[in-house]
């Protein structure tokens, strides 16, 4: 029999541990163990009523084949409208979007399109795994940039530029964070563009969970940066329309990039599910709708937050507080050389002993941290980040 061996494309190739840990709860759920998942990034809550109804007409009208490969053009003109009244200089048209199957793969397109072999991007660490192996797979080189923990940490314009060399390209930023909930503020976003625009980088401003923020509206670089010719925009719906599985997300960069992009995604997914874009369409278009839908999620998002929060503080556990998203992201141990993943191991021992489920901090390259989900039911996240209390205090330890 022929075994296999991995191409040199995927060979260092390391799998989601975010979906790996979900994948491992939902089996021993299987099995009969009452496991609470605080793992997923995924809304418990579901798709508004207003948008499903919107898809039922589309699929009753027949909008079941192919469409463009960037899209149909009302919705891209609907996300160029909105990015234009963020940005107010010149206004961004529809032949600068190019709707995706899900952010992550606008992500990639962006990676993919932009850098290359030796070009070396700063990731602001910890950051969302998939960053790391993206860049990897259009063999450039991810350099990780720490922040300091009395920043929530978060990078400064300080932290980039010691990272920098002659060979880097540009950065990733992520705000509101996953996966800390650290939310950039525009002061700290206009310094950041700043130097990147002296250094000549690009910026990839991935923006999913713009929407969660709960002390006022976190900003988009759309508004901070005075010309996006070396900006790029990723968005989409799956977390603040509770739209996971429908995958449609889009990117905003300058015209010639944008056709790069969609040829690109003409030989790999070609376009979007149809459905799902007439579903997005109406989730951008009627803002009335929207807006009720994002607040009361947003509302009860606040709600397990601060009750999570109270709990862990009285436990005087370190946890970075969440300004937005819906993530808590605690501090563990010191690494050491007899475990030098302190976070995935309490992570495992957390599972297997006490049937909670979080994601291990190493998979954000940050070993002695977790990631503790609260988008899942209040009761559940408040029970779970008990089992994490007691599980401390029984060993006296974190591990």
């Amino acid at each position: 029999m022929t075994s296999y061996a991995p191409s040199t494309n995927i060979a260092e190739l390391r799998e989601s541990a975010t979906i790996a840990t979900s994948a491992r709860a939902k089996a021993l759920r299987a099995a009969g163990r009452p496991v609470i998942d605080l793992g997923a990034g995924e809304p418990d809550f579901p798709t508004p009523a207003f948008v499903l109804s919107a898809a039922h007409a589309a699929l009753d009208a027949g909008a079941t084949r192919y469409t463009q490969v960037e899209g149909i053009l009302p919705l891209r003109e609907v996300i160029a409208e909105r990015a234009s009244a963020l940005h107010g200089g010149e206004p961004i048209t529809a032949d600068q979007v190019v709707v995706a199957a899900g952010t992550k793969q606008a992500l990639f397109n962006t990676c993919f399109s932009l850098f290359g072999t030796d070009d070396e991007v700063l990731v602001p660490t910890p950051g969302w795994t998939s960053y790391y192996e993206m860049l990897a797979l259009a063999r450039a080189k991810p350099i990780a940039i720490r922040g300091a923990r009395e920043r929530q940490l978060k990078v400064s314009p300080n932290d980039l530029a010691l990272g920098a060399t002659p060979r880097t390209r540009g950065l990733i930023l992520n705000s509101p964070c996953n996966p800390t909930g650290a939310v950039y503020s525009r002061n700290e976003l206009r310094d950041i563009v700043a130097l990147a625009a002296e250094r000549d980088w690009w910026i990839l401003s991935d923006e999913i969970y713009r929407a969660i923020s709960y002390d006022g509206a976190a900003a988009s670089l759309l508004s901070i940066a005075n010309s996006i010719d070396r900006l790029v925009v990723v968005d989409g719906v799956a977390k603040s329309f509770a739209m996971t599985g429908w995958r449609i997300g889009w990117s905003i960069a300058p015209r010639t990039l944008s056709r790069s992009m969609a040829a690109l995604q003409s030989h790999t997914t070609s376009n979007a599910a149809t459905i799902s874009q007439h579903a997005a369409l109406a989730a951008l278009s009627d803002r009335t709708a929207a807006a009720d839908a994002m607040s009361k999620m947003v509302g009860e998002f606040r709600q397990r937050r601060d009750a999570a929060l109270a709990l862990l503080r009285r436990a005087s556990i370190e946890v970075i507080e969440p300004q937005g998203a819906f993530y808590l992201y605690i501090r563990v141990a010191d690494s050491t050389a007899a475990d030098p993943e302190p976070g995935t191991t309490f992570a495992r021992r957390l599972l297997e002993e006490c049937d909670v489920a979080v994601v291990p901090g190493a998979a954000f390259r940050s070993p002695e941290w977790i990631r503790v989900s609260y988008a899942a039911p209040a009761e559940q996240v408040m029970e779970g980040v008990r089992r994490i209390i007691a599980a401390r205090i029984s060993s006296g330890s974190w591990v």
